[in-house]
């Protein structure tokens, strides 16, 4: 748990070196509030995956996501808001749909998917970012 003034808050990162270069979390939650940085296709050690294959990539990012999440306490379920980047959405839009159709079920969190010409990573094809609101503890 890290405090800021009168906010506190904790933070999670997967010890990837762009997060020290950088300098940031992969989520953190304040209260009931979580929020989830970016997610990319990538291994525990900073490797991106799936360089090409977007329904690959897109999964790996998913998974990154549920990882982030469950260090919080947090289900996909409880994901409130989602905003998908995506390089060449026209080539990957309905292989995003799909992935995110499966991802969610029928929990339908707010979307915001937006297409854009590079990301990060050269290799990179999808980034996906959360906001979930942890459930009312009885």
């Amino acid at each position: 748990m890290t405090s800021t003034g009168e906010r506190r808050f904790e933070v999670f990162g997967f010890d990837v070196p762009w997060e020290h270069a950088v300098g940031y979390s992969q989520g953190l939650r304040t209260g009931d509030l979580v929020k989830v940085s970016g997610q990319l296709s990538h291994d525990l050690d900073g490797n991106v995956l799936h360089a090409g294959n977007f329904p690959a990539q897109l999964e790996a990012t998913l998974g990154n996501l549920d990882r982030v999440l469950s260090n919080f306490g947090a289900h996909r379920s409880d994901v409130v808001e989602v905003n998908v980047y995506i390089v060449d959405l026209r080539a990957n839009f309905d292989a995003a749909v799909a992935g995110l159709k499966w991802y969610f079920d029928d929990h339908r969190p707010t979307n915001t998917t937006v297409g854009v010409t590079a990301l990060a990573f050269p290799q990179q094809l999808v980034e996906v970012a959360a906001t979930a609101i942890l459930p009312t503890q009885p």
